[in-house]
């Protein structure tokens, strides 16, 4: 599957969402059994439901220890939903940015800027592997089930190092795996763009990180995410789904973090 095929088909879908206010990375067309995957977020300070489309899989702004002042750069901001929450808690004397390479994305997020008259964030167009931002400009990286969908992780994690600033952290709520996925779904730009056949290995993704050069990486929080049986069926066929259920096979949800 090509670069390219990949990043039309996850834009294709992001866009879509807007459009159908469902599907994309967590629906139950998508990643579930008929249940989103993604966390509930009513408790956040600072969340807005207009701004919240199910699209992640953890809060990563409940670990992500975001300080008054701080400067933070949410890849994969959407609508705005956790750019909005970390704005409340930097204050007037921080900034968010928000990262995104759907310009309908860019588009609602502005819109929900401006009902929700915050003044301390902006959202800009562009892409993970090659961001359009300073080198060590940045205090906190966040993301929400966006990183495996990026084709080149070890160079989004490259580019993550690159615009922290000394001591400054990720705190990315991510898809991985345990086990191997049926091919067929790993070839799958559809299910790509389902945040599935995207994931890494857990231990491969955690070995990216630390070769990227990142320190004291925790994983704070990890559940499992089942696959139903209709939604593996489009992709294999009966024998293929049973040997798939009878293997040590597991889709997995994190919270990670680590420091430069």
């Amino acid at each position: 599957m090509e670069i390219t095929e990949i990043k039309e088909a996850v834009k294709k879908a992001y866009t879509n969402v807007l459009n159908e206010r469902d599907g994309g990375c967590c629906s139950t067309d998508c990643c579930g059994t008929g249940e989103s995957i993604a966390d509930d977020y009513t408790n956040q300070s600072g969340y807005s439901a207009e701004a919240d489309y199910g699209l992640g899989c953890g809060i990563p702004t409940e670990f992500a220890a975001i300080k008054k002042g701080d400067t933070v750069l949410d890849l994969g901001s959407g609508a705005g939903n956790d750019v909005f929450i970390a704005s409340r808690t930097v204050g007037e004397s921080g900034k968010v940015i928000g990262l995104d390479m759907t310009e309908a994305m860019i588009d609602k997020a502005n819109s929900n800027k401006k009902k929700l008259g915050i003044t301390n964030a902006e959202f800009i167009l562009g892409e993970i592997e090659e961001m359009p931002l300073q080198n060590a400009s940045i205090d906190v990286v966040l993301s929400n089930c966006v990183l495996n969908l990026v084709p080149d992780k070890a160079k989004a994690f490259q580019e993550i190092y690159r615009v922290l600033k000394g001591g400054g952290h990720f705190t990315i709520s991510d898809i991985v795996v345990s086990g191997q996925l049926p091919e067929k779904i790993l070839k799958t730009a559809e299910m790509y763009a389902g945040c599935i056949a995207g994931a890494m290995l857990k231990d491969e993704y955690v070995k990216t990180i630390s070769e990227t050069g990142f320190k004291d990486i925790k994983i704070f929080k990890e559940k499992s995410i089942e696959l139903s049986d209709e939604l593996m069926l489009k992709y294999l066929n009966q024998q293929e789904l049973s040997e798939y259920r009878t293997g040590k096979n597991k889709i997995l949800s994190i919270t990670i973090t680590g420091f430069k």
